[in-house]
């Protein structure tokens, strides 16, 4: 039996105006078109066909992938019209059970953190360094043929639970006794792209929805004046980009809003959102007739799903203007909390990626990145001393902000913070002073959201290679999320394309045994 499933299951994308020509309102359509071009910004000696006027009205309010979000069809009209109007999509939805947590920030490390160098200790790395003992010997990516590299980074053990962690790691160290590691985690294949997806789409091919539009699917938002799902890095998109935060057949509401947090500056996060040429009422008027003239020509065709999430996404861009400048202008912190996350860009994302979920924003997607490379932990490769240790300082103290300030303000339990790349390393080197990908075992952490805090789950072998003990394959950690926040994976399922599909595919299990 499926839930939540729509009442016309369509195929959706992005989003498209289908027949414009033959509406009844093409006159007034065709009147609007200079005007529209006036106030964004364009020449208005070369005017715009209507098909690129409607797409700037609809779809340039600003840089986030608008054409993915949605808003409450209600606020569309006003007096007895608004009767008339059906729910949005994102409107709260009742989970399948009690939930744990009701939000998920998932702090994603792109390119593969290394185990053996992070939170996995493994002393008898050292006692066989330079060997290849037959628990290493395995075909890795480029099948390196060296033996065992000794971690260059020193562990110390913290908190009550005596957790072994790595010396670049020092702030997240500090509060071990809120974190639930896994160190059995593994994955389908050891190349960027498929894993990156597999760990945010639970499939190896992108035309699948991601797991934060899964959750806006089955839970909807607690927030109608931002999207349900938002998806940010700095400067550099996660390989994959789009797919990553995507709904694929998903209704078009459910796809995620990306922003670029390189800059800080609330009018450039979103450029374009607001419009400086006209007062809000008149763009009130301006949304609102072309919503009329949309519905109208809605009403004439089959349910269209592209052109009821293009309508709603105009919507949600308007008010938007004036909640975005708000939750991404972090001057309105204490000096004391900014100063707490510190200035790097990710942890500044950190602290946006809070204020996002208090504002009842479902999942944020924080992808790690410096320099502008899209898979920034890759630098293993060739120097894991130094790559690692820079990419650590980047985000240590921003990520042990975050599950500081969230618990300060009692929304820890109620938040579950996922950290973890898509894979790990292989113990052995790569040259000198690298380390080759490693999909058999690697370790990921969570914190918050109903999970058992200062705990450890699953093992790899002695030498940190290969997870052989509690084993958790993707499908498993997603499994595990979705029922954390209340929903039951075999039955968040939607048809498509004469099947059904779900976020776990047919497989995974929930992992019950780090539930609180």
């Amino acid at each position: 039996m499926n839930s939540y499933r729509s009442a016309e299951n369509r195929e959706t994308g992005g989003w498209g105006l289908k027949g414009w020509n033959s509406s009844p309102s093409k006159g007034i359509l065709d009147s609007m078109e200079s005007r529209a071009h006036h106030h964004l910004g364009g020449n208005p000696r070369a005017p715009l066909t209507r098909r690129e006027s409607l797409r700037r009205i609809g779809a340039g309010f600003g840089s986030l992938g608008l054409a993915g979000v949605l808003a409450d069809p209600r606020l569309l009209a006003s007096g007895k019209e608004v009767e008339k109007q059906g729910v949005s999509p994102l409107s709260p939805k009742a989970p399948h059970f009690a939930p744990r947590a009701k939000h998920v920030i998932q702090l994603f490390m792109p390119g593969g953190p290394s185990q053996v160098d992070t939170f996995d200790h493994k002393p008898d790395i050292a006692k066989h360094a330079g060997k290849r003992p037959s628990l290493v010997n395995r075909k890795s990516l480029r099948n390196t043929k060296n033996g065992l590299m000794v971690s260059p980074f020193g562990f110390k053990r913290y908190g009550e639970c005596g957790k072994m962690v790595s010396d670049i790691f020092p702030h997240v160290g500090e509060l071990v006794d809120d974190l639930c590691f896994i160190h059995s985690c593994h994955t389908d294949i050891p190349e960027h792209a498929g894993a990156i997806l597999m760990m945010t789409l639970g499939a190896l091919q992108a035309n699948r929805p991601s797991m934060g539009s899964w959750l806006t699917y089955g839970l909807g938002s607690d927030n109608q004046d931002l999207p349900g799902f938002v998806a940010m890095s700095p400067r550099a998109q996660p390989r994959g980009k789009l797919a990553n935060w995507g709904s694929s057949f998903l209704p078009g509401a459910h796809a995620g809003t990306y922003v670029n947090i390189a800059s800080m500056k609330p009018e450039t996060v979103m450029r374009n959102l607001s419009n400086p040429h006209l007062p809000r009422i008149e763009q009130r008027n301006q949304a609102d007739l072309l919503s009329r003239l949309n519905r109208m020509h809605l009403e004439r065709l089959e349910k269209d799903s592209h052109l009821e999430a293009g309508i709603e996404a105009m919507e949600l861009a308007f008010r938007m203007q004036f909640a975005v400048p708000d939750v991404f202008d972090i001057s309105k912190e204490s000096k004391q909390t900014r100063d707490l996350y510190g200035n790097s860009e990710y942890a500044k994302g950190c602290l946006i990626a809070r204020r996002l979920v208090e504002r009842g924003v479902r999942c944020v997607q924080l992808s790690h990145s410096i320099d502008g490379y899209d898979i920034a932990w890759d630098t293993g490769h060739g120097d894991i001393k130094g790559g690692h240790a820079r990419l650590a300082k980047a985000c240590d103290q921003g990520i042990a902000a975050l599950i500081r300030d969230l618990k300060w303000r009692g929304l820890l339990d109620e938040t579950l913070v996922v950290w973890g790349g898509e894979f790990g390393r292989a113990p052995t080197s790569e040259g000198k002073k690298g380390r080759d990908h490693d999909h058999y075992g690697f370790t990921m952490f969570m914190a918050g959201g109903g999970v058992k805090p200062g705990f450890s789950y699953g093992s790899t072998d002695n030498f940190g290679l290969t997870a052989v003990e509690n084993r958790v394959h993707v499908h498993d950690l997603h499994a595990t999320i979705l029922h954390l926040m209340g929903l039951d994976h075999e039955r968040l399922t939607y048809r498509y394309s004469g099947r059904d599909y779900r976020l776990t595919d047919v497989h995974g299990k929930v992992i019950h045994d780090i539930i609180a």
